[in-house]
């Protein structure tokens, strides 16, 4: 990460984390480790720093922003794939990281940092939805209007929806045959979970979204 680049931070939180086994929080956090390397294949990414915190917390940079919103919802995805109980909050902040990004982001005091952990904290206090825009250009504009709406979509998000989406939520994801394929179902039943999913509306949102990204 160029430290004169804007970055995005995702900070998040285990949903009723309390009512976790200690095997279902380390499953829930590797899940999240492994999605994080994931994106780090997408297009203008690069290796990621997951990094935990605060006992059910988390924390990853992006070294290109316009993918925060894709990479959020991959990472709930994920999560959801252990169950429809699995979840997570996540807030999103974007700006310059004033400084090399380091591989512990708890060390990390730059704006995007402190700005996406407090929008988290915030949202305990205001209960608001899942996915938190911490920018208020973005939560106030379209983008913040979309967020709300693909927040409740993936709240929604079932246990087999969450495992085909684990596939095609990617920029480029294959096609709904090799998705198939590659999860031992038959196209037919992971077509109805990705129509179930709001897939097609959910990806054509995301990429007028990024289209858009500043």
């Amino acid at each position: 990460m160029n430290p004169s680049d804007p970055i995005a931070v995702l900070t998040g939180d285990l949903v009723r984390s309390t009512e976790m086994s200690p095997w279902d929080m380390v499953a829930a956090m590797e899940a999240l480790a492994h999605t994080a390397k994931v994106i780090a294949l997408w297009p203008g990414m690069g290796p990621l720093h997951f990094t935990r915190h605060r006992g059910d917390g988390w924390q990853v940079a992006l070294p290109d922003p316009r993918f925060a919103i894709r990479a959020a919802l991959l990472f709930r995805a994920s999560l959801k794939v252990r169950g429809t109980g699995f979840d997570s909050a996540i807030a999103i902040a974007t700006g310059v990281a004033e400084g090399p990004v380091g591989p512990d982001l708890n060390r990390e005091t730059g704006g995007p940092f402190v700005m996406s952990g407090r929008a988290l904290d915030d949202r305990h206090r205001r209960k608001e939805p899942r996915l938190i825009l911490a920018d208020p250009a973005l939560a106030e504009g379209p983008v913040g209007a979309a967020a709300l709406l693909l927040d409740r979509v993936a709240t929604g998000w079932t246990q087999a929806q969450a495992l085909a989406l684990t596939l095609a939520l990617p920029p480029d994801p294959p096609d709904v045959s090799a998705i198939a394929e590659r999860l031992g179902k038959s196209r037919q039943a992971v077509a109805k979970a990705l129509s179930a999913a709001w897939w097609v509306e959910t990806t054509g949102a995301l990429a007028r979204i990024e289209g858009t990204w500043r």
